[in-house]
């Protein structure tokens, strides 16, 4: 962590929108005009393509960029294997999912010189990393940036959402500043290095196995609403020409490899495509809900889906609950108790959110699996039942949901933490009895 690297951080510019077939040069003329791979691509760089799709995906969802680079990433010595440490994939098969409710208080603080990756630890998903199915849950805690070291996740697309403290993400194509508040979105394959804004660093990954993270589509809802596309932010090019060694660490179906480069990967001089990162303000969601009674259901605030082969049905949607008017008439207010077919993995950012009252804080997280029975605890449901309706801002919290088609089998780590909250199912046993025939 560095006063550079704030100060490069606050002096970031970005392209904007999501999905677009974007372009950037860090030096005049590097792009070649007219044609992707030329016979001597300009000022000396080798031409690359990045894929993140298959060549005949449909057009709306292929992604791919084409790379100029100093050098190509085909000249590297050979990749071995090192320890995970306590990352982990998919299949989960070293325990089994389970129908209880769970809750973890935030991360213990870490060793000194941890940084983002040696930081991740796993909590748990589904689906099979090889297959490019499923997911996982992450989360991190660093105080070291990653120094001459640079990482790629060959198996999924990483969203990365800070709880405390800023980071700074130097990938292939730019650089990008993500903050607490905000999410950032890496895509499978293309890689970075992370440096701290602050002290120490804290926050939640989602490593989405399957198809790329995409903008619900509106139905309904019209043309405008939820997360809009120009509020995306793209890298502009920004390259490393740098000739000291870089250890390059790639995650392949489950397990990390390492390689030394004698020079940096992060050396794209220019790009143009549609397979880039992204950072996204989410007190920008433009949240959507009833004006007159009841609560639309939460997929409502939903800000990015990965589809699955069955329409409707995603293998991971990312859902924030942002700063939101409630004036529902004769309304219980705070999400209503509930059973769902997907799996709902909770975490906050800030503040307190509206169905708990206790024990659900920041940098920490609950994980209710298909059809476990949940909704506010004893002393929210009792407090909105007598409450006066009258309009309400809910603006002292941030919250968000990784929810997926899917049961997520906690790892034999997160089911033993000492960080587990035990007891968590006794926040609802004050709910009394009310009936009266």
């Amino acid at each position: 962590m560095s006063e550079q690297a704030r100060k490069t951080a606050e002096a970031l510019e970005y392209l904007t929108g999501f999905g677009n077939e974007h372009s950037s040069e860090a030096v005049p003329g590097a792009l070649p005009i007219g044609r992707n791979s030329p016979q001597r691509a300009p000022l000396g760089l080798y031409a690359e393509q990045l894929s993140g799709s298959a060549f005949t995906e449909p057009r709306t969802h292929n992604r791919r960029s084409w790379l100029y680079r100093i050098r190509p990433s085909a000249a590297h010595p050979p990749f071995t294997r090192i320890d995970n440490g306590a990352l982990r994939s998919a299949p989960f098969t070293e325990s089994v999912a389970d129908p209880n409710r769970l809750r973890w208080n935030p991360l213990p603080e870490p060793a000194p010189g941890t940084d983002f990756l040696s930081g991740l630890w796993t909590l748990g998903g589904n689906g099979d990393a090889a297959q490019r199915a499923g997911m996982a849950i992450h989360l991190y805690a660093a105080n070291a940036d990653m120094t001459d070291r640079v990482f790629s996740d060959s198996d999924g697309e990483l969203l990365i959402v800070p709880e405390r403290a800023g980071l700074l993400l130097r990938t292939e194509l730019g650089l990008l500043a993500a903050r607490p508040g905000d999410m950032a979105l890496i895509p499978r394959g293309v890689r970075f290095r992370v440096e701290l804004l602050d002290a120490d660093a804290r926050g939640y990954v989602c490593e989405n196995y399957g198809q790329p993270f995409e903008l619900p589509n509106l139905g309904p809802i019209g043309a405008n609403g939820l997360a809009a596309a120009r509020d995306f932010q793209a890298p502009v090019a920004a390259y490393e020409d740098s000739e000291r060694p870089t250890e390059v660490i790639n995650k392949f179906c489950g397990n990390l490899w390492s390689a030394t480069y004698d020079h940096s990967p992060l050396d794209v001089v220019a790009w143009h495509g549609s397979h880039v990162p992204y950072v996204y303000d989410m007190r920008r969601f433009n949240v959507l809900g009833s004006i007159s009674y009841d609560h639309p259901d939460p997929s409502i605030f939903t800000v990015l889906t990965s589809p699955s082969d069955t329409p409707g049905l995603a293998g991971v949607d990312f859902v924030v609950f942002a700063p939101r008017w409630l004036v529902g008439e004769d309304t219980f207010r705070p999400p209503y108790f509930h059973r769902n077919v997907m799996s709902e993995y909770m975490g906050l950012i800030e503040g307190a959110y509206d169905a708990k009252a206790e024990g659900f804080v920041p940098g920490g997280g609950s994980l209710h699996n298909m059809m476990s029975a949940h909704g506010p605890d004893h002393e929210t449901f009792e407090r909105a039942s007598a409450a006066e309706l009258k309009p309400q801002k809910i603006d002292d919290g941030l919250a968000f949901m990784f929810e997926t088609r899917w049961p997520i089998t906690a790892t034999a780590q997160a089911a033993g933490a000492d960080h587990l909250q035990r007891g968590y199912d006794d926040v609802w046993q004050g709910l009394q009895r009310h009936f009266r025939a």
